[in-house]
């Protein structure tokens, strides 16, 4: 299932062609001498009032998340993308830490995965969890498709009517189990007196015009009426999407006079009242950038593909826009930054896939490292380092390309650039390829390579529309076009008991779907006709080449790194397991704050200096580390617990036994697994997050108790998955 990877990192002396140093960089147009027009400084507007952890070291937290950025390579000869920006990696090794052993949520998608590593919480307490789109029923059973990309409090943004809350399902897009709408993570800053800025950080900012202006600034508002105006569709989007900010009480930043808008949190825990957000470049810009337009770090103005002044869009969030928005941030009193960075496998142009070591893959790549180099140098000349900086970058996921040979054999992309000949996911018709297995019952499916499956009406899990599309699907095999072989299609199945175990069941029943298809990464199944004979399969050169969603280490695995007051330096660490939830409580845990929920991640205490631990976290520090790894694998999707599950899962949905006496055994002992989790993963949870954050010293015999009732309870669910194995 998995390519073999090749964790070798380059130094910078072997490294050649690949380095820029960062004093090129910074002597490079763009660079701090070629951008003289920045005249505000660091301190402008902060008022001091935002002093955070390591005794007030830390005065600013930078927070960076790619797209699909990898640290291990996809082609052996080649240089990961990491590798190839020795101006980040080398950063963040360099006296910091890189944890090479970071894993996703499932599904493993950009929105979810950049949700859970935000707030450090599942799918299951935000929302989040199916993929970057969802389907949700409505009253006449039939499904529509929704978004997982909106703002913090929106209600659900249909996309298939291209309105907002459809009839019947008054939940928000960010929805807590009880149906709320989910805490939110700038609010533990905006509390300690810090001003937070999203450049695209998912759903922390406005991701659509409609109906997130509107929803935002009043229906009958100035900007709602821009929003809504067919010509100026791309105008709107430029100067409302992607930026914001949320500010500290009495923040001069966002005020009135400035376009500050309430910043309404409506089931914030503790409530949340008299706080000012700015929304959109309209608004944002005139602060961070007050000399005119924002420009990218070689020193032209951000404009949209329309040549509209503003936000770029998403796939424009490249190196020398997304980092020159965090820089005018931080230098204009907003000392907390969450920035998306967009990937470099596809053209930032033409949004064409190249594969590894191609010659737009290696300029992109090379762009992106100066970017670095250049920002890291503007950030330190206006004193903004690791001594006083805490710097947290990670990636969303990973991917897995698909295409033919390298060639020439060897290439390296370096000194040898690679071609290829085919590139290209195969497109199965999973409605199709049903239909032909005899399904008869009305479904829906939300495209992946991961594909999730909605049966018209939402049948009980054990109603015969049910358990027939289940069997069928673990049946499919389908024809290869690239290699001409007939491979099989699902490698692993989850109905609802298994998605509850995978923190994939939400507060609102309308999103849980029948049925996910994890499948064969190198296709992608979507809905079609009834009836597809033998087209079910076709492949179209040149476009989607890098698939997620899947359960793969090449997909599931990805990268963290932090640098600044409090961080160990331990260069690369390929020892660390860690999850998504862990990122946002360990952030919370170096700054010395602590969110108004409880994470269900863990603080990663492995990386903190020992000077930087919290008080509970000091005394018997082999027991507590040796309970928050337990904690995970029973926790984390793609730990031992949600694997092992997940393979117990697929037998049972797949089986055909007498009165389906299989399925339902398997079934059952799920349900039992699950519960039992949940309530150890409870008491677990309870006595980390009190040693982190209440002070608490996690008492050993208590440690080694629960350690003991986690590794039984990790042996039963291997135990399950040894029995229910699928031929």
């Amino acid at each position: 299932m998995a390519r073999k990877f090749v964790p070798a990192v380059l130094s910078l002396g072997a490294a050649g062609a690949l380095a820029l140093s960062l004093t090129a960089a910074a002597s490079a147009p763009g660079g701090p001498a070629g951008r003289a027009g920045r005249a505000a400084q660091a301190a402008a507007g902060q008022g001091g009032t935002c002093v955070l952890g390591a005794g007030g070291k830390i005065r600013h937290v930078i927070y960076m998340q790619f797209d699909n950025t990898h640290y291990t390579r996809d082609n052996p000869n080649v240089p990961s993308d990491l590798q190839q920006m020795p101006n980040l990696l080398h950063f963040l090794t360099g006296q910091g830490t890189l944890v090479t052993h970071e894993h996703t949520p499932l599904i493993a998608h950009t929105a979810n995965d950049i949700v859970t590593s935000e707030s450090g919480l599942y799918g299951s307490h935000q929302g989040m969890p199916i993929a970057n789109t969802y389907n949700y029923y409505k009253p006449d059973g039939v499904t529509d498709t929704a978004g997982s990309f909106a703002y913090w409090t929106d209600p659900i943004v249909d996309y298939t009517t291209a309105t907002s809350a459809p009839v019947g399902d008054s939940t928000p897009t960010m929805v807590s189990p009880s149906g709320a709408n989910a805490p939110a993570p700038w609010a533990s800053y905006t509390r300690a007196g810090c001003n937070f800025g999203t450049v695209a950080g998912a759903n922390t900012e406005l991701e659509n015009t409609v109906p997130d202006v509107s929803h935002v600034f009043g229906a009958n508002s100035p900007e709602a009426k821009e929003a809504a105006n067919p010509t100026l569709q791309n105008k709107a989007a430029a100067d409302f999407e992607g930026l914001a900010v949320h500010c500290a009480q009495g923040a001069s930043v966002c005020n009135s006079a400035r376009g500050g808008r309430p910043d309404v949190l409506p089931n914030e825990p503790g409530g949340y009242h008299g706080y000012q957000a700015l929304y959109g470049s309209k608004f944002v810009q005139p602060v961070i950038s007050p000399a005119g337009p924002v420009r990218n770090l070689s020193g032209a103005v951000i404009r949209d593909s329309s040549g509209d002044i503003g936000f770029p869009g998403y796939n424009g969030m490249t190196g020398a826009n997304a980092l020159a928005y965090t820089l005018d941030m931080q230098l204009h009193g907003v000392p907390v930054t969450d920035t998306y960075l967009s990937d470099m496998h596809e053209s930032w142009k033409t949004g064409s896939p190249f594969g590894p070591g191609q010659a737009g893959y290696q300029k992109q790549l090379r762009e992106e490292n100066a970017a670095f180099g250049t920002f890291f140098a503007e950030l330190a000349a206006h004193g903004i380092t690791r001594q006083n900086t805490l710097f947290v970058v990670t990636a969303d996921e990973g991917d897995h390309f698909v295409g033919g040979p390298a060639s020439p054999a060897g290439c390296n992309g370096v000194t040898v650039t690679c071609h290829y000949s085919r590139i290209g996911e195969v497109n199965g018709n999973l409605t199709g390829l049903l239909g032909a297995a005899g399904i008869t019952a009305p479904f829906d499916v939300a495209a992946d390579s991961a594909p999730v499956v909605y049966v018209h009406g939402q049948p009980t899990r054990t109603a015969g529309q049910a358990r027939s599309l289940e069997q069928a699907a673990a049946a499919l095999k389908g024809q290869d076009l690239a290699t001409g072989r007939t491979v099989r299609l699902t490698n692993y199945l989850a109905d609802p008991v298994e998605l509850k175990l995978l923190h994939m069941v939400t507060g609102d029943a309308k999103r849980t779907p029948s049925l996910v298809l994890f499948g064969n990464q190198d296709f992608w199944l979507s809905s079609g006709k009834t009836s597809c004979g033998s087209s079910c399969f076709t492949e179209t050169a040149g476009t989607d080449a890098w698939n997620h969603g899947d359960v793969s280490p090449q997909i599931n695995t990805t990268w963290l790194g932090l640098a600044g007051p409090g961080v160990a330096h331990r260069g690369v660490d390929s020892t660390l397991w860690s999850d998504h939830t862990n990122i946002q409580p360990t952030i919370m845990a170096l700054l010395g704050l602590r969110d108004d929920y409880a994470p269900d991640g863990r603080v990663l205490s492995e990386i903190f200096t020992r000077a930087a631990l919290p008080a509970g976290m000091r005394p018997d520090r082999p027991a507590l580390l040796a309970l928050g790894r337990v904690y995970t694998q029973i926790e984390a999707p793609v730990g031992a617990f949600g694997l092992d599950t997940l393979k117990a899962s697929t037998g049972a949905l797949a089986s055909h036994s007498p009165g389906d006496a299989t399925y339902s055994r398997i079934e059952q002992k799920l349900r039992q697994l699950g519960s039992e989790r949940d309530a150890l993963g409870a008491r677990m949870r309870a006595l980390l997050l009190g040693a982190a954050f209440g002070g608490h010293a996690v008492a050993p015999g208590a440690a080694a108790d629960l350690i003991r009732q986690g590794e039984r309870l990790l042996g039963q669910a291997a135990v399950l998955a040894g029995s229910a194995r699928v031929s």
